[in-house]
């Protein structure tokens, strides 16, 4: 009684090419390595991401369309410095995945590459800044290509020696809970930036007011109310979140949020054009394979 069940104009999928198969045996040992991998378009791109010492990269994987009788193509982002990657930062020329073969194993290829990051970790490459379009000097530091998409044309980073407020890397989110300094409660509470003197991971770093030797503030007020100050928290913050310095971090910080919502809005209409362009390089390498 199969008949009942069979479709009559159904035919049977054309069976795999060697090539093929080869291709697929590739694609599972990759899956198989690494089970965070994402796939952006199936049998065509791949994406690992991976956290090392508080750095996070994404290693993209482009196979083309004879894959695997062409090697892959193996990049990162953001640019890194790394003994296996180019000076660019962002094509990895380690010589498992510049020497492959149809016999290479390349689940086993990126995961000898993640020991190696481990093993020696990689820097952040420093023309990988955020913000690039934002500011205004592009002859401080020569263009780089935007690795996501390597087929694009490079662009100038602009104006680098623009200090740029600390809180660049805390969401948006932070300032709808943290507007403004409270009135009152714990220290803890405030949104004051740590200080440091570390280049931050996207290549700026906040210069925080100059703090003077004397508080003008204080020095008018009698010892009573100093007494009060030191045993009443409540006073000493009311006097803490009126310091000019403190106004001033808050407001840098709310212009780095300003700024975070322009880009965030600039890079969705970017997205159309990008997903378009990437599509063109996936047909010229298709095209490129095929010649």
């Amino acid at each position: 009684m199969s008949w009942l069940f069979s479709s009559k104009g159904s035919r049977p999928l054309p069976p795999l090419t060697s090539l093929q198969q080869q291709k697929q045996r590739q694609i599972d040992s990759l899956k198989a390595c690494h089970s965070n991998i994402s796939e952006i378009q199936k049998d065509v791109e791949y994406r690992l991401p991976v956290t090392i010492k508080n750095l996070t990269i994404n290693i993209n994987i482009l196979l083309p369309q004879q894959f695997p009788q062409d090697k892959p193509i193996v990049t990162v982002f953001p640019p890194i410095r790394h003994h296996l990657v180019d000076t660019q930062g962002t094509n990895v020329t380690c010589p498992l995945v510049h020497n492959f073969t149809m016999h290479s194993d390349l689940g086993k290829i990126v995961q000898n590459l993640l020991e190696e990051f481990w093993k020696n970790p990689p820097t952040l490459a420093p023309t990988s800044g955020s913000f690039p379009y934002l500011y205004n000097n592009p002859a401080v530091r020569p263009p780089y290509p935007h690795t996501g998409f390597p087929f694009l044309p490079p662009f100038s980073t602009q104006e680098t020696n623009r200090s740029v407020p600390v809180s660049e890397a805390v969401p948006s989110a932070y300032n709808t809970a943290k507007a403004a300094a409270p009135a009152y409660g714990l220290i803890t509470d405030l949104p004051v930036p740590v200080p440091t003197s570390e280049v931050g991971m996207n290549g700026f770093t906040y210069k925080m007011p100059d703090l003077p030797d004397t508080f003008p503030e204080l020095s008018d007020l009698s010892a009573p109310q100093l007494t009060e100050m030191m045993e009443q928290e409540d006073v000493l913050l009311e006097q803490f979140v009126n310091l000019p310095q403190l106004k001033q971090i808050i407001a840098d910080k709310e212009d780095l949020v300003k700024n975070i919502e322009e880009l965030a809005k600039k890079n969705l209409q970017m997205e159309p054009i990008l997903e378009s362009k990437r599509q063109i390089l996936l047909d010229k390498v298709g095209d490129g394979s095929r010649g």
